[in-house]
Parts: structure tokens; sequence; C-alpha cells
């Protein structure tokens, strides 16, 4: 099995990393801060000071971190992957960024001769610890191939969009329609609850109809107990938003709804809510509509 190099040992990178140890594979770590790193050696893991050094150990390099600016970091800055990597290996880039960004890396890694995936995720930290995330992957058909036997053991589900920066078109697609959602279901419960009902036998009737979703599901079970601690932080899907506001503008697409969701984010972010859960959305519904969660 070849030897894994894991950047990124964050809520999503450390579950996925272990499950890849526990799969078999050699996985050699690096993270920002050093705690995350310990305790996947304790695992098995084997420790690298630097992505550099990552790079040289293995012959895989897996990144998932929090935006384009860091992986561009990572992989093309000082002491990083980009410099130890040999011609032959595979870089995967997990990690929601831009898919212009992963075209850039595509094209400078290819002349390295190195092969470039880009396959960000969805799932949230759930699904990265039960291996069930949806993986969409973008790169070529050869590389996309040499990468499935170790994305499917991080995912249920893997599915080869498109040639390089494809896999983050679609995570860009997922994310307006997941925050749209979120938004939907805040909606609907905070009528429910205003309007002097049980929220909860509300949300009860809908997962029996056609409204159900697995958004209503988790998240709508979140709203209801104002429990927001989080599978995904709310400051990372305004991010993945404004990844996908850009990418239709440069498509000239116009995204409405997504616009709207962005600026309920940003006011949830000015009143420190970013490091919540992104079901926090009902907080602003019910503050607005003086009705509280729970």
């Amino acid at each position: 099995m070849e030897t894994i190099g894991f950047i990124g040992l964050g809520i999503m990178g450390r579950p996925m990393a272990a499950n890849l140890l526990e799969a078999g594979y050699p996985v050699v770590a690096h993270n920002r801060t050093q705690q995350a790193v310990d305790e996947l050696a304790e695992a098995g893991a084997e420790a690298a000071s630097s992505p550099r050094e990552v790079a040289e150990r293995s012959e895989v390099v897996i990144t998932m971190l929090p935006d384009s600016p860091d992986v561009e970091a990572v992989v093309l800055g000082e002491d990083g992957v980009a410099e130890g990597l040999s011609e032959g290996a595979l870089y995967v880039d997990m990690s929601s960024i831009a898919p212009a960004t992963s075209r850039e890396l595509h094209e400078a890694l290819e002349s390295k001769g190195v092969e470039a995936v880009d396959a960000p995720v969805s799932g949230g930290q759930p699904a990265a610890e039960s291996g069930d995330l949806s993986i969409m992957v973008g790169g070529s058909d050869a590389a996309v191939e040499r990468a499935r036997p170790i994305l499917e053991v991080l995912g249920k589900s893997v599915t080869h969009i498109g040639p390089a920066g494809a896999g983050q078109v679609a995570k860009a697609a997922n994310q307006v329609l997941v925050a749209l959602t979120i938004q939907g279901v805040a909606e609907a419960l905070t009528l429910a609850r205003k309007a002097g009902v049980d929220a909860g036998k509300v949300r009860e009737a809908l997962l029996g109809g056609l409204a159900q979703s697995k958004i209503l599901e988790m998240h709508g079970e979140r709203m209801l107990s104002g429990d927001f601690d989080p599978g995904f932080k709310l400051s990372l899907h305004r991010k993945d938003l404004a990844i996908a506001l850009q990418t239709a503008r440069e498509a000239g697409v116009p995204m409405l709804a997504t616009a709207q969701a962005a600026e309920l984010m940003n006011a949830l972010l000015a009143g420190g809510h970013g490091d919540e859960d992104h079901a926090v959305l009902s907080l602003f519904y019910g503050e607005l509509a003086g009705s509280k969660a729970g």
C-alpha cells in the first residue's frame, strides 16, 4: 500500500487520516498545531516537521485545509509539498477551494511530473468519522483511478466529475444547495414556533413527506435544541459561498438566493457566531421573529 502524507488534521482531517491508518495505509502527518499530530501518532502515524518532509516521505500527499491561500502556501510555498514531491507522485487536495486555484496547482505540479486531483468532500464531521463522505473528484482518468482506492476508504460515494477543478465546481454547487436548504429549514421551523405550534412535531411531520431531507433531519434537530457545537463551522460555509459566488461571476450565472444566504451568514459572523455550526442560521431568524430556539 502506498505511503500517504496527510496535511491538515482539523475537525475533518483528523478522522479521515485515522480511517486511512485503520485501513492499513502507512500515514505521515503534519499539522500547524503539534497536538493533533501527536494524537494521530499514538494511533500509528509518523510525524513530519514540514509539508516538504511529508512529500519526501510519501507517494501520495493529501491536504485538508481551510481555504485557497492555505493550500497555495502549503503546496507552493517555501518548504512546501511541491519541493518534496518526486516525479510520479500523486497529490490529492480534499480542501474546499476555488476551482481556479485547483487548476493552478494542477498545472504547477504537472511540470514536475506529478499528477493532481481535487477531491472536496461533503458530509461534515460525522461522515468524516464514519468514512461515509461524498467525494467530488476532478482530474485525469488515470490520476482519479489511482486515487480511487484511497478515496473509497474515506467516502461512500466517489464521483469523477471531470478534469482538474471540476470537483471544486461540484463542491461549490453542493454548498449552495446546503446553505439554501438550511435557510429554508430555519424559516420553516421559526414559522411553526412563532405561530404557536410544536416545531418538533412539525419537523417530524415534514420528515415523512416531500420536504424530507438530511438537513431537516440533522440540522433541524440542532435548531430545535439550540445546540450549535460545530459539525461544520459557519465561517467555513461562508468561505465556500464566496467561492460559489466568484465562480458564478466568472461563468455569468445570477445567484440571487445564494447572495442572500451569504449576507445572513455575514450578519452572524459579525455577531461572533463564526465558530458555531452553520445551523446557527436559525438563530438569526429566531431573533428577527422574537422566537427563541429550544
